[in-house]
């Protein structure tokens, strides 16, 4: 009795094939690179005999750190510290300031109180504090409310090519 269908010897003799074909590319491949010639380029010669000196601060200064020599800070103008927003007064110079020191918010104080360190708010008047260091010493300086330009009611500028305003009709009578 034969057998109708006899199983395929294509599968396994293609593997075969392509193990041994396999094997010899990979000696090849090592034979040529074993038989090349080197192309490294042998390291650099390190001289034991001499140590290099390093400059710690140039080394210091292309990592970003500021010269000691260079770190003078310079005090602003007192004046220029000092921002007059509002005032509150009579006619006797007593009242209150609104003033805003070193940029921060502004803060109210009282004609007689501590502003910030060696400066009291002596008196004020109605455009202007005046600081000092104590109520009876000398003015050290005067603040200014700022001048705000007036404010004028007219109507928009007319920008050329724009069509003009719709006006609505006058109500019958």
């Amino acid at each position: 009795m034969a057998v109708p269908y006899a199983p395929a010897r294509w599968p396994s003799a293609t593997a075969t094939t392509g193990l041994w074909a396999l094997a010899a590319a990979s000696i090849v491949f090592w034979g040529l690179r074993l038989m090349s010639p080197s192309d490294a380029v042998a390291p650099p010669a390190v001289s034991s005999g001499a140590s290099a000196t390093v400059d710690s601060t140039a080394v210091a200064q292309m990592l970003g750190a500021v010269p000691t020599q260079a770190a003078v800070v310079a005090t602003p103008d007192a004046a220029s510290r000092f921002v007059l927003q509002g005032v509150v007064a009579d006619t006797d110079r007593q009242g209150a300031a609104l003033i805003a020191v070193d940029g921060k918010p502004a803060r109210p104080f009282r004609v007689g109180a501590k502003v910030v360190d060696g400066y009291m708010l002596q008196s004020v008047s109605t455009r202007a504090a005046t600081l000092g260091a104590s109520l009876d010493a000398a003015p050290a300086f005067t603040l200014q409310l700022p001048v705000r330009p007036l404010a004028v009611n007219a109507p928009p500028p007319v920008v050329p090519g724009t069509p003009p305003p719709v006006v609505a009709p006058a109500a019958p009578r």
